[in-house]
This record gives structure tokens, C-alpha cells and sequence, in this order.
């Protein structure tokens, strides 16, 4: 797995942003959440900027503290995160049957990470979707290293508002991506356009689970820190997730929160490395106030776990029907 080194991160910060502006964008981010004045109606409404905000600013964070995966993963006793991750990913690939010649669907790829693995691991290709600049440039980059730049790509659109022909593709997927999409089923309807009939769809999505109270203060506070230090708009509950797919024309296949199963807990501290790299000017002014709101993450998601109230590997496989003869 590659992972970048302390200086790397310093030139990396801020993505597409330029270093003088990191700061203003951090402030304007932050003012999206709640606990800065923010409203849900705005975030969904500003999703797409909300989320470039967002990756622009922690991608390099993310690759720094995790590598070129931007997910969590169950872990068995002894198994190291990036074995963890592997299977997280060579999962999604045997529960679509992915084999070779498939074209595929990789929606809200971030850098490409499991892209290149399930590409790999399945001999197949496929197309990332992002609507970060940074990351299909860091993304083209990690593809060439890895020597699957021609049979793997990056386009840069919204997933709500994909560029692509319907019935195009013969599997799709998403890790810890269409959380980021300000209304579900209108993402799903877009895959569903774009997948070939009888072809299927699998996810991991992030959730609040049936333990979630919406009355309770302490609950409330837990989802809004995993909003804020991950970008979302907002956090489904997991039912409302197989609302949306019925809505969408999906046919559930089956469908299961595959935390508890984790015997290892599934996410790590982050790493602070962060604050010397901006006392020195290395990092751009507003580092820490990123460093900052991935903390807010890291104690929501922690917590969130530890009441399970939230869970960021609710797994489904869904199927698109066969047309229908006329």
C-alpha cells in the first residue's frame, strides 16, 4: 500500500485549493454543520460543494493516516488493517461475480484505492466516479504506479448526475460513498439507469441503526460530529437505505450491518503529525482546524460504534430487473 510521508502530506493539503485560501475554505465548510449554525436543508442543497470542501481538505490526511483506501473494514484477530481492507474489498468483488471483461462501476471512488484492488484482484475494468478534481488527479497518478491505467478511469461528475448512457455497465459499487449524496433514491435511480438489466449493485453504507434515539441529546451530538468530520449532509437510518432501493426499482437481494461481526474495533486514531508540520509553515494555515474536525469524527465514530448507534458497513447486494418483454 502506498502511503505518503510527512512532507507529502504538507503538499498535499488543501487539494485543488489554493495554500493561502485553505484557511476561508475550512470556515465556510465548518459553517454548513450544526454546530457552527448550519442546516440540514443547506448541506443537501450544497452537498456537491460541501463535498469537495470536504475532500479538497482531508484527502491527504486520509491517505497519510490510511493509505490509498478510504474505508473501514472488519478485522479478524490477528489480521493487519490493510489485510482487513483487502477483504473488505475482494468481498464486494465475489458478491457481484465480478469477472473478466466486465465493465464496472466504481461510484464515489475517492483516490482509487479499492478500485485498483478489486481491478486486480477481478481482471476487471473499471470506472471511478468522483467530483473531485484532486482526487482523479492523485487518482490517474496511483493508476499508472499501479500499471492498470489502461483498463481503469476517472471521470469527474456529481453520482446524482452521471454522464454516462443508461444500461451501460455490468456491475456497480460503492464503499462509503453514496452517504455523501443528498438524497438517496435519486442516487440509486441514477445507478439503476445506468446499470444493464438484470445486472446488480452492492454497497457498504454508513448509518445510524435501529439503536438511534432522534430525542436523545447525546445521540444527536455522536451523529453530528460524524456529519461534520465526514462531509454528510446527513445519516440515514438503515431502513430508510432499503426504502430508497425499492423506490429506486432495485430488487433487495440481501442486506445485513456486518460491523458487529468485526472482532478488531474499526476505526483508528489520527495521526498528529499535523500540528509541527503547520508551527513550521509547512502545512497551510487551517491544518489544524481540519485536524480538528477529523478528531470531532474519530470520538463521534467511536462512540457511535461502541453504543451502536452507527454503523459504516451496512451491506446490501441489489438487483436491476430484467426488461420486460412487451
Amino acid at each position: 500500500m502506498a502511503k505518503i510521508g510527512a512532507l507529502d502530506l504538507a503538499a498535499g493539503l488543501g487539494g485543488t485549493i489554493g495554500k493561502s485560501q485553505v484557511l476561508s475554505a475550512v470556515d465556510k465548510y465548518e459553517k454548513y454543520h450544526a454546530r457552527y449554525g448550519g442546516k440540514e436543508e443547506e448541506r443537501k442543497a450544497e452537498y456537491n460543494d460541501m463535498a469537495n470542501k470536504y475532500y479538497d481538505l482531508v484527502t491527504s490526511f486520509y491517505e497519510y493516516g490510511w493509505g490509498e483506501s478510504f474505508h473501514f473494514a472488519r478485522r479478524w484477530k490477528g489480521e493487519s488493517l490493510r489485510e482487513g481492507m483487502k477483504r473488505h474489498e475482494h468481498f464486494i468483488a465475489s458478491q457481484l461475480a465480478l469477472r473478466p471483461g466486465m465493465k464496472v462501476l466504481d461510484v464515489g471512488c475517492g483516490i482509487g484505492g479499492p478500485l485498483r484492488e478489486i481491478a486486480r484482484f477481478s481482471s476487471t475494468s473499471i470506472t471511478g466516479l468522483t467530483n473531485n478534481e484532486y482526487h482523479i488527479k492523485r487518482g490517474e497518478e496511483l493508476n499508472r504506479i499501479a500499471g492498470v491505467d489502461k483498463t481503469c478511469n476517472f471521470v469527474k461528475a456529481d453520482f446524482m448526475r452521471m454522464p454516462f448512457s443508461s444500461d451501460t455497465f455490468d456491475a456497480a459499487f460503492a464503499i462509503d460513498a453514496t452517504c455523501h449524496a443528498s438524497d438517496a433514491c435519486e442516487c440509486y435511480k441514477e445507478i439503476y439507469r445506468v446499470l444493464k438489466p438484470g445486472q446488480y449493485f452492492a454497497a457498504y453504507e454508513w448509518c445510524m441503526t435501529d439503536s438511534f434515539d432522534p430525542n436523545n441529546e447525546e445521540h444527536q451530538k455522536i451523529k453530528a460530529e460524524i456529519e461534520i468530520g465526514n462531509g454528510l449532509p446527513d445519516i440515514r437510518l438503515t431502513r430508510q437505505i432499503i426504502e430508497a432501493l425499492e423506490r429506486a426499482g432495485f430488487e433487495v437481494i440481501w442486506e445485513k450491518d456486518l460491523s458487529p461481526d468485526s472482532y478488531i474495533p474499526w476505526y483508528a486514531p489520527m495521526d498528529k503529525t499535523v500540528k509541527a508540520l503547520e508551527g513550521v509553515g509547512l502545512a497551510p494555515e487551517g491544518s489544524l482546524r481540519v485536524k480538528k474536525f477529523l478528531e470531532q469524527a474519530a470520538e463521534g465514530l467511536y462512540e457511535g460504534g461502541r453504543r451502536e448507534i452507527f454503523t459504516p458497513m451496512y451491506f446490501f447486494v441489489a438487483r436491476k430487473p430484467e426488461s420486460k418483454s412487451p
